[in-house]
């Protein structure tokens, strides 16, 4: 009598993709939570950022622009901060607007990003390969940002903290001590996009390196 046939474990390739892919999501999250934590730690103190006493108003647009180059020069983390609070404030004030962007993250993180290369997308019976996925969710990412309030709601959000940040730039007078007291220039929030860039590239690579 022949033998019956081996069975063949396929617990492997169902279980290590997502294993693969689970730590470097996890990965991802904890370099760009240390780029936060360590640009964020350049901050100016926020007491230089509100005195009163160095407020005065410019006597000329030449002067209010020069304001503005160094005040943001000097205080380019606390007004990212503060750019990223209206502009996270501006989506908790809409729900929906922030729904969408959460479900366009968990899109491009789940179906590209970190998908495991050897895991194709199927829809509808069909199987797409990396570009056409690709394709397929930047086409999605425009509709959403540009065909809904979502769109229309960043860049205004953008434009408000924006203004707040350039008159706030033009009636602070600048001291002395911003200029004794520079940093590099990929030092601050510079450095912030430098580290979570790398840290990107390095998570995504596998994603990258299928297409």
């Amino acid at each position: 009598m022949a033998a019956p046939p081996s069975s063949i474990s396929i617990s492997t390739t169902t279980t290590q993709p997502n294993t693969v892919s689970t730590s470097a999501l996890r990965s991802f999250f904890s370099r760009l939570s240390s780029s936060l934590r360590q640009s964020f730690s350049q901050r100016r103190p926020w007491y230089e950022l509100i005195d009163r006493s160095t407020l005065s108003r410019p006597e000329s647009f030449s002067e209010a622009t020069s304001r503005i180059r160094k005040n943001f020069s000097y205080f380019r983390v606390n007004y990212t901060a503060l750019l990223a609070f209206v502009i996270a404030l501006s989506l908790l004030t809409h729900p929906f607007s922030l729904l969408v962007l959460f479900c366009l993250l968990a899109a491009w993180i789940f179906f590209y990003l970190f998908r495991p290369s050897d895991n194709p997308l199927v829809l509808f019976g069909r199987t797409f390969s990396d570009r056409e996925t690709l394709v397929l969710l930047v086409l999605f990412s425009i509709i959403v940002v540009f065909l809904t309030n979502v769109g229309s709601l960043m860049i205004s959000a953008l434009l408000i903290g924006l203004a707040i940040l350039c008159v706030h730039g033009a009636f602070k007078a600048p001291e002395d001590l911003f200029l004794d007291d520079q940093e590099p220039p990929n030092a601050g929030f510079l450095s912030f996009l430098g580290g979570a860039a790398s840290s990107a590239a390095v998570a995504a690579a596998p994603a990258v390196a299928r297409v």
